[in-house]
C-alpha cells in the first residue's frame, strides 16, 4: 500500500498520551513530532515535572506547555497549547481526537479508555495487560459508540494481526501466527561461546552447540534445549501478546505454555508445522513463540512476527525457494515474516488509520484464550500477589494460555495484581477466581462482559 496517497483527507488529528514520559509512551511522543498529520495536544503522567521536562527535552516551547488541574481551565487554552496534567479526564476533554494508553495499569487503562470511548474519542491501546482482560469488552464498547478502539503498530500483537490479515486477503492458508521472543541466543562459531542477549553481558563456553547447529529434526531441538536449559523460561509478556492475537484471529495457543523452540529463522517452516509433516505442532490455526538462535554476524529477528502458510502451488513455491524465501524441506509450508517491532516509532500509522479511515475496531474480537496463573510454589492464605519487573510477571507463578472453555473458573493473570489470597494454593494448581476477591474490580466486570460476547 502506498500510504502517501492513502490519507488525503484534511482532518486534523490531535493526540493525548497517558504514560508518555518513559518506555513505549516516550517513543510514541518522540515520533509524533515528526508526523505532519498529527499534532500533540496533551500528555499525562503521575509527575507534572516529568511531563514538562520531557516536552522541553524534545524541543517544545515552554510558553506553549500549560499545566491544567481542573476542567474549567480548558476554556483558556489556545489551539496550539500542549496540556500537561495528572488527571486523564482533563487530558481526554482537552480537545484531543485520539487517546493513547501506555500505562500498563489494567484498572487505570480500563477506566480511562471507557471514559474516552463514551466521549467519542478514539482509543489506541498500548497496554497489552489491559487488553488481555478487557479487549473484547472495549472493542464492543467502541463499536456501540461509533468510535475506534485499536491495538497499535509497533508492538507485536497488531503487527502480527496485520501480517495475518495481509496473508489472508492474498489467499494464503495460514496455519500458525507468532513472534520471536525478546532476546536471542547468539553463538560465536570461532570461540564456541554463546550469549543470551538480555543485557546481562554474560556468555558461556558452549562448543557443544556445533553438534546441534544444523537442524536434523526433533533431536536437534531437544539437544539445543538441554544445552540452554538454564536460560529458558516462560515469559509473561510473550503469552500476553499471543493472547491478544488469539482473541482477534480466533487462533488458539499451540500449547498452554507455548512451544518456545530454539531455532534459526531459516528453520521456521520446518519446525512450526504439524507433527505429521515433521514439525512440532499438534494442531493448526495456532499462535506460538520461538527463541532465535543465530551467529554473531547474523541479523536478529528483533521480536518480529511471522505467519506459516501452506504452499498451495509447487511450482510457485519452488520459484520462491530459489529467490531465498523460507520454504520447508518437504515443500509443503513457507514462512513469511517481518523482523521488527519498533515500538512507538511506528504507532503513528495506527492513529492515522483509526482517526482518518476509521480502521481499528475488531467487532469479531472475543475471549478465545485466557492467560492464567499456574503456581510454581506453595502460597499461603493472605499472601499478596504483585505484577512486577520488565516482563510484568508474578513471583512464584508461571503464566499459561488456556482455551476459554477450560478457563471459566480461572482468575485472569493480570487481574491478580495486588490481590490477597483467600485460600492456600498448592504448587501445581491454577489460581482460581474463588481464591481472590475480584468482586470490586471494574476490570473483572469488564472481563465478564467480554466473556458473554459471541
Amino acid at each position: 500500500m502506498d500510504y502517501t496517497h492513502f490519507f488525503t483527507e484534511k482532518k486534523e488529528v490531535k493526540v493525548g498520551i497517558i504514560g508518555a514520559t518513559k518506555g513505549y509512551g516516550l517513543t510514541v511522543l518522540s515520533q509524533i513530532k515528526n508526523v505532519e498529520k498529527i499534532k500533540l495536544r496533551a500528555i499525562s503522567s503521575r509527575s507534572i515535572e516529568d511531563c514538562r521536562n520531557i516536552l522541553l527535552e524534545m524541543g517544545y516551547p515552554n510558553e506553549k506547555i500549560k499545566e491544567l488541574n481542573n476542567i474549567e481551565e480548558i476554556s483558556n487554552l489556545n489551539d496550539d497549547d500542549i496540556v500537561i496534567t495528572t488527571d486523564y479526564k482533563i487530558l481526554i476533554q482537552s480537545g484531543i481526537t485520539s487517546f493513547i494508553e501506555c500505562t500498563g495499569n489494567v484498572e487505570l487503562g480500563l477506566s480511562a479508555s471507557e471514559f474516552a470511548l463514551k466521549n467519542n474519542i478514539n482509543v489506541y491501546m498500548v497496554s497489552k495487560e489491559t487488553d488481555s482482560v478487557c479487549g473484547p469488552y472495549l472493542n464492543k464498547l467502541a463499536s456501540d459508540n461509533n468510535t475506534v478502539y485499536s491495538l497499535v503498530n509497533g508492538d507485536q500483537p497488531r503487527n502480527a494481526i496485520d501480517l495475518y490479515s495481509w496473508a489472508k486477503i492474498n489467499g494464503f492458508k495460514v496455519i500458525a501466527i507468532g513472534k520471536s521472543s525478546e532476546y536471542d541466543f547468539v553463538w560465536d562459531r570461532e570461540n564456541g561461546k554463546i550469549t543470551y542477549t538480555d543485557g546481562s553481558e554474560k556468555f558461556e563456553d558452549m562448543p557443544e552447540m556445533l553438534k546441534y547447529w544444523r537442524y536434523e529434526g526433533i533431536k536437534t531441538l531437544n539437544g539445543r534445549k538441554k544445552l540452554l536449559k538454564d536460560y529458558i523460561n516462560i515469559i509473561s509478556a510473550d503469552l500476553c501478546e499471543m493472547n491478544l492475537v488469539s482473541n482477534i484471529t480466533g487462533f488458539k495457543a499451540s500449547d498452554k505454555y507455548l512451544n518456545y523452540p530454539i531455532i534459526k529463522t531459516s528453520e521456521l517452516a520446518d519446525v512450526l508445522i504439524p507433527e505429521k509433516d515433521g514439525g512440532i505442532l499438534k494442531d493448526t490455526n495456532v499462535v506460538d513463540v520461538f527463541f532465535q538462535l543465530r551467529e554473531k554476524d547474523e541479523a536478529s529477528f528483533a521480536g518480529g512476527v511471522f505467519v506459516i502458510v501452506e504452499c498451495q502451488n509447487e511450482k510457485s513455491w519452488d520459484m520462491m525457494r530459489s529467490k531465498g524465501h523460507i520454504v520447508s524441506k518437504n515443500g509443503k509450508y513457507a514462512c513469511l515474516y517481518n523482523p521488527f517491532h519498533i515500538m512507538g516509532l511506528e504507532t503513528p500509522i495506527s492513529i492515522l488509520l483509526g482517526d482518518i479511515k476509521g480502521i481499528g475496531t475488531h467487532k469479531e474480537c472475543k475471549q478465545v484464550s485466557v492467560m492464567a496463573a499456574y503456581a510454581d510454589k506453595n502460597f499461603n492464605k493472605g499472601d499478596i500477589l504483585r505484577v512486577s519487573g520488565h516482563h510484568h510477571s508474578i513471583d512464584g507463578v508461571i503464566p499459561a494460555l488456556l482455551e476459554v472453555s477450560e478457563a471459566r473458573d480461572v482468575a485472569p493473570f493480570y487481574l491478580l495484581n495486588g490481590m490477597k489470597l483467600k485460600n492456600d494454593i498448592k504448587k501445581g494448581d491454577y489460581i482460581k477466581i474463588q481464591d481472590v476477591d475480584l468482586s470490586e474490580k471494574p476490570s473483572y466486570k469488564a472481563y465478564l462482559k467480554g466473556l458473554n460476547i459471541n
